[in-house]
């Protein structure tokens, strides 16, 4: 609600980071810098009027933003601007304020000249999970009624129901992300298979004047990063997070205890009494879970699974690797892309889509049951054929399923929720 609305941070700067080698060092960097403009300061008001263009003078509050490509090395490679004063769309505050939001949105999507697309502003939330049970002792609720602490089934909630995002999007030909620009088309070709991170970094030195002036300076320092989706939340532990989020993934070797013998895998068994006898007997040789750190460490090398691998190296690197040159299995409809909620689609590599997570992220894509799933001894026979996973791990999943629909174009995410009229689930 207003009349402050969420935007994003003047003194940010957002990265999104490509390591096309392996070394889990970027090669190519995406730059994001915002810049807030006031209309009218004399007045509280975000907006003075229906909003019905970017450059309506009823828009008080705007935001723009540039987008510099570095190649080499973020901070001392060679950079071009790509973009400046590029507008993002005002939030969605209600019918009055922002009626015809889509066709609003719309017009905030920018053309940069040879295949690069950009938006910067909110979306709807499209990342699903039942955070309320999910942190409530590892409870499952379609499979509650098996918990340490029993109640009856019940189907998922989705706690990110009614919330939007600031979302940063890009569109980029593969060839601007390939090492020399290779043209990915061979599956089996290391070249076809990139590495991508997120980032965000803070000016090193903050000074809050008694005026309200404030003023910035030093380098800048990595405050988070994001690759593969959750591992912040529950394979890196407490004491570890600050410093996992100011590293790069180079150094993620220091972190590998925790990729390598999750919490979660020993909790499982504890959790749900007798439905895990497998995971718990592995648990308790102390082997190392070599299947997991394929997944999110190195990707995985070729003769695991039959046409596939999405290794770019032997570095251990939190990284979102994508082979790019598997093509889409499920393209984008005029209505959508929205696979039913149970289907194998949703699931990624594990329902049998080369395209899908842990290749890459899909907007569908469960990675909340893909990982549980992982975690639970599911992928384990990838690397050792005698064990059985047990048979709840490739069942598990927290049943949610994202609320609004993706849209079929860029950037795909869906119209976010009216500050005027949402609802969250119970």
């Amino acid at each position: 609600g207003g009349p402050n609305f969420f935007q994003f941070g003047d003194d940010v700067l957002y990265e999104i980071l490509i390591d096309n080698n392996g070394d889990g060092v970027e090669d190519v960097t995406y730059q994001f810098r915002f810049k807030t403009t006031t209309q009218n300061p004399a007045t509280f008001l975000y907006n003075t009027g229906p909003i019905g263009s970017l450059t309506d003078p009823n828009w008080n509050v705007r935001q723009l933003y540039s987008v510099t490509k570095v190649v080499g090395p973020r901070r001392t490679g060679s950079s071009t601007v790509l973009g400046s004063d590029l507008p993002t769309p005002p939030v969605r505050i209600g019918p009055r304020s922002t009626p015809n939001y889509a066709t609003l949105a719309d017009a905030a999507v920018s053309s940069l000249g040879a295949g690069v697309k950009t938006f910067a502003g909110q979306r709807g939330e499209g990342f699903y999970v039942d955070l309320g049970s999910i942190f409530d002792l590892g409870t499952l609720r379609p499979f509650q009624n098996l918990h340490l602490i029993p109640t009856p089934a019940a189907p998922g909630v989705n706690g990110t129901k009614g919330f939007n995002v600031h979302t940063i999007a890009i569109q980029v030909p593969n060839t601007d992300l390939t090492r020399n620009g290779f043209n990915p088309s061979d599956p089996a070709d290391p070249r076809s298979v990139i590495g991508v991170w997120s980032a965000a970094s803070r000016r090193k030195g903050t000074i809050r004047e008694k005026n309200a002036r404030i003023v910035q300076s030093g380098p800048w320092v990595q405050v988070s990063r994001l690759g593969e989706p959750l591992i912040n939340e529950v394979v890196i532990e407490l004491g570890e997070k600050d410093l996992w989020n100011s590293q790069t993934p180079d150094g993620d070797s220091q972190f590998l205890d925790d990729y390598a013998h999750p919490q979660l895998q020993g909790l499982l068994p504890v959790l749900y009494p007798g439905v895990f006898p497998h995971l718990a007997a592995l648990t308790g040789t102390g082997a190392s879970r070599a299947d997991l750190i394929a997944i999110l460490l190195t990707g995985i090398p070729s003769g695991i699974i039959p046409g596939f691998q999405n290794s770019n190296g032997p570095t251990q690197a939190d990284e979102l690797r994508l082979n790019l040159a598997f093509a889409p299995s499920y393209p984008a409809t005029d209505s959508g892309i929205n696979p039913p909620g149970d289907s194998a689609k949703r699931f990624g590599l594990l329902g049998g889509d080369l395209d899908g997570f842990p290749d890459g992220r899909r907007v569908f894509d469960n990675v909340t049951a893909v990982e549980l799933r992982a975690i639970a001894g599911a992928t384990y026979p990838l690397i050792d054929s005698s064990f059985t996973p047990d048979g709840a791990a490739g069942l598990l999943m927290d049943g949610t399923k994202e609320d609004l629909p993706f849209i079929s174009k860029f950037p795909y995410l869906a119209v976010p929720y009216e500050g005027y009229e949402h609802s969250h689930d119970p």
